[in-house]
């Protein structure tokens, strides 16, 4: 099994949606209280991203072998180089001691995710087949904002150089694929099915 499929197979067993959305809430509120949203928010993604590029450190955090004292430990080690807010120091202690550590990358993405609702924050994705200028990706921004003129749009980009070209846009639940890869597929399809009404 290819290591990042068990990766996502492994954060599917541990995943706990409401409690993780629990514990976001708890500290975004916290944060709001004193004052330190957008650094808590920094903090936050940082832990998002090293739990996504290390395998290893989830590895560590779901170990039922290493004491909460170790993992603390480790986590003093890795966030050290940083400048960490009191408050999310004060959670990453609460969330060890109360033996909650395996869920931390889903606590994080439910964080992001209500802080982006609180300030009306939609994420847009744009996969596209080779890199776009920025002033082409200013004007998608800019195109897709005037939909949305009460939220700010928050858009990632992405590479996948089989859509041929063309591009992929995701907004939320939503998806419009105006790639020349799906319109092969499209074509494709159309020709099989002719094909088989033929034979009849």
């Amino acid at each position: 099994m290819p290591a990042r499929q068990a990766k996502v197979e492994k954060r599917i067993i541990m995943q706990n949606p409401r409690l993780a959305a629990r514990y976001a809430k708890s500290l975004l509120d916290l944060a709001v209280e004193r004052n330190c949203l957008e650094a808590v928010l920094e903090d936050v993604k940082l832990l998002h991203a090293i739990c996504q590029q290390s395998p290893e450190f989830e590895v560590m955090l779901r170990s039922p072998v290493i004491s909460g004292d170790k993992k603390l430990n480790v986590l003093k080690l890795v966030l050290e180089k940083y400048n960490i807010n009191l408050l999310t120091n004060a959670f990453i202690t609460l969330l060890v001691n109360k033996g909650r550590e395996a869920n931390l990358y889903q606590m994080t993405t439910a964080f992001v995710a209500q802080y982006n609702t609180l300030k009306r924050i939609r994420t847009v994705k744009l996969t596209t087949a080779a890199p776009m200028g920025e002033a082409v990706r200013n004007s998608i921004v800019k195109k897709i904002a005037g939909y949305m003129p009460d939220d700010t749009v928050d858009m990632k980009t992405e590479i996948d150089e089989s859509l041929i070209g063309g591009f992929v846009l995701e907004v939320e639940d939503k998806l419009y694929d105006a790639s020349v890869k799906k319109s092969l597929n499209d074509i494709r399809a159309k020709l099989v099915d002719h094909s088989y009404e033929s034979k009849l």
